[in-house]
């Protein structure tokens, strides 16, 4: 049954619980892709963990597609939920999902045709640009089965159930970490057995997600015409900036990856499993907008403004703790890290340089993940774009080009850390003035859906 939970008791175990339990679900998928770069790095072939490296910038840009997609429909049906309208919730749900899924297979099949492109694009060349191209040629189908599968589990911590959101990317996580060794060293399948479980594990989150609303919330129902021609133009209201936000971060990675190609297939490599080691290590961060955006978007709905900000500043405060834990034990860890890779010359360099004081500095982008989920819960979606793009293109590009310029391969990592810290501070201004100016709670019930509200009542106009 439909239930608004966020709208009393305390904000800071709120916060908590929601971004643990959402990064358990997401550090274990990230965690069998820091599995998979053991694996292949274990194979001996620099080549492999190069094509990963490649393949992955690819990867983060669709999967960049899906977490814009399920940004919208969380936001909609939380906002829904917080007004104490179940039915609309529901409907919403329904829509949202199935405008997702159609979205989906257009984006994966324009990717999957254009992967020759984008690969040499990211400046791979040979063998191991044929080989990201053929791990990818696998995955990239799958790719709407991952993005209904988040969609779903969007919409579950939007109803405040994270255990189930949890489970189903656990499941998948699972999944993959089984089927992983077995396929590539039981069958001797290499990156062709990777590429297969991930997508098997890709089936599973899908299901396991989408199963809990049909059962236990009735979110799926029959899709109507009418009320699809309703709902297109709130979502992609959201969806539209959430995307353009979303994508701004693979666009900069790829930057960043060509940049770095430039230094050789080490220097790669040491991206690559950096790139592997963030969200393993900072997967309650990444967790922090799907997990903050119900609670913000809950209170939104009610018209408490007051509890909008504080439950902001809970997640602010939450950021820090966990960036100096983290951090701390990085820094220790650091060399038992590297040489679990077999790292060494600028492969470790990049390590190390990961694990020190660039660990630290991800307290910037971790607010910028808070500020962001503000900024879609209060129906300012373009203002994500603003800052993800300002981030990663406005300063990463010339930061990056500066650091690589005096400073070689880290240069290149200290330039992109760098870009993150000068935004961070940017959307954590933002985001409070956009909740003071919201503060007045009749706002919030005159125009519950904010900019999309309008949107779809020019569209209604219109019609």
């Amino acid at each position: 049954m439909a239930e608004a939970k966020f709208l009393k008791g305390n904000l800071f175990t709120h916060v908590t619980v929601m971004s643990l339990t959402a990064s358990i679900g997401l550090m274990a998928v990230f965690v069998v892709d820091f599995v998979d770069m053991i694996f292949i790095s274990m194979l001996g072939k620099s080549e492999l963990a190069a094509a990963i490296g490649y393949a992955g910038a690819i990867l983060f840009f669709t999967t960049s597609f899906g977490i814009g997609l399920g940004i919208a429909a969380g936001a909609l049906v939380a906002r829904a939920l917080g007004a104490g309208d179940e039915a609309l919730a529901r409907e919403r749900t329904t829509h949202a999902l199935t405008y997702g899924l159609i979205f989906a297979t257009v984006f994966a099949t324009a990717v999957w045709l254009s992967l020759d492109v984008l690969v040499s694009l990211l400046g791979a060349k040979g063998e191991t640009a044929a080989l990201a191209v053929h791990f990818l040629q696998i995955i990239v189908p799958s790719m709407p089965f991952l993005i209904l599968g988040m969609m779903a589990s969007a919409v579950l911590r939007a109803h405040g159930d994270a255990r189930r959101a949890m489970m189903a990317t656990i499941s998948g996580g699972v999944v993959n970490a089984v089927l992983d060794p077995i396929l590539i060293f039981g069958l001797d399948l290499e990156l062709t057995g990777a590429a297969i479980a991930s997508v098997i594990a890709r089936l599973v989150i899908c299901g396991m997600a989408v199963w809990p609303l049909m059962a236990i919330y009735g979110g799926i129902s029959r899709p109507r015409i009418g009320g699809m021609s309703r709902d297109l133009s709130p979502i992609l209201a959201i969806a539209f900036p959430a995307i353009l936000a979303q994508i701004a971060t693979p666009v900069g990675q790829a930057y960043v990856t060509r940049e770095m190609a430039s230094y050789g297939e080490e220097a790669v490599a040491g991206m690559a499993i950096v790139g592997r080691l963030i969200p393993v290590a900072f997967g309650v961060i990444f967790a922090l907008s799907g997990a903050v955006g119900p609670i913000i978007g809950q209170n939104f709905g009610a018209g408490d403004m007051a509890r909008v900000r504080r439950g902001f500043n809970a997640a602010v405060l939450f950021v820090g703790v966990v960036i100096v834990l983290v951090s701390a034990i990085l820094f220790v860890a650091r060399g038992a890290i590297a040489d679990l890779f077999g790292a060494y010359g600028v492969t470790r360099d990049l390590i190390y340089l990961f694990c020190g004081p660039l660990a630290l500095a991800f307290f910037f982008p971790g607010v910028l993940f808070v500020a962001n989920a503000a900024f879609n819960n209060l129906g300012q979606p373009f203002l994500s774009t603003f800052t993800n793009w300002g981030r990663n293109a406005v300063a990463l590009i010339p930061l990056v080009w500066i650091g690589s310029t005096f400073y070689g391969a880290p240069g290149v990592l200290i330039g992109q850390s760098l870009a993150g810290v000068v935004f961070g501070i940017i959307a954590w201004v933002m985001a409070l003035r956009v909740i003071a100016r919201g503060g007045k709670p009749e706002h919030a019930k005159q125009d519950l859906f904010g900019r999309e509200g309008r949107l779809m009542a020019l569209f209604q106009a219109r019609r």
